[in-house]
């Protein structure tokens, strides 16, 4: 069995006096694709800031490599070897691909090896090697979740977070970025994706977890959970 990269442990976190995540634990070994899968509010996003320093959370732990970071700063995070690709494929959108991308190697480790980083994106994604001097903000949806994906990459993460990546593409581009993210994978990158699409996850990732209502309520290897299970679980029924 690989190492536990990481682990969390009861997290309970709220928005004001809304308990959005309650008593949800997971785990990802490294290599791993795992999948958090739910319908929209039932706390996967929160609980995704919670471990990754967006949001502290009221309760519980968060370990990375058997090392407490529960509330430390997502910065430092990054500097560890965490990312995370926000939901909506966030950019800067006044500034051109390239400098999205140089923005996501400004850690001191990640500057050293700054454009053998670029060029890997590259290869990746040749359209935004096309589009490199192009303003971001004017960059089709799939475009812009391509440079999201991108900069995360760029500080040389041993964990990437994909929070919610098909939300508003087309079923070709997600396709498209699904078969990327097997493949970084296949590289040695350990992958969390974050979903509502159930089928395309339970494909992608070695195992799932289903939330709702702010709680995990199935969990187990994504080959060998009944479809009759997870629809039960992912609606409450």
């Amino acid at each position: 069995m690989s190492e536990i990269l990481l682990r969390a442990e009861d997290i309970y976190a709220n928005y004001g006096d809304f308990q959005a995540v309650q008593g949800a634990s997971f785990e990802i070994r490294k290599g791993e694709i795992i999948s958090i899968i739910g319908t929209n509010g039932a706390g996967k996003s929160t609980l995704m800031k919670a471990i990754g320093g967006t949001l502290a959370p009221k309760s519980g732990k968060v370990f990375y490599k058997d090392t407490e970071i529960t509330g430390m700063p997502t910065h430092k995070l990054v500097d560890l070897g965490m990312s995370q690709v926000p939901e909506g494929g966030r950019v800067f959108a006044r500034m051109t691909v390239m400098d999205n991308l140089v923005m996501g190697s400004y850690t001191p480790r990640a500057r050293k090896h700054k454009d053998n980083a670029l060029e890997r994106v590259y290869d990746l994604f040749p359209v935004l090697k096309e589009k490199a001097n192009q303003v971001s903000g004017s960059l089709s949806g799939g475009q812009r979740q391509m440079v999201a994906i991108g900069r995360a990459l760029m500080s040389e993460p041993e964990l990437v977070c994909f929070d919610e990546i098909s939300l508003g593409l087309a079923p070709t581009v997600i396709k498209d970025i699904y078969t990327k993210i097997r493949q970084i994978n296949k590289e040695g990158m350990t992958i969390i994706l974050v979903e509502q699409d159930v089928k395309r996850s339970l494909k992608t990732s070695d195992r799932s977890y289903v939330m709702l209502k702010g709680k995990v309520v199935l969990s187990g290897k994504s080959s060998e959970l009944a479809e009759e299970d997870v629809k039960k679980a992912y609606f409450g029924l």
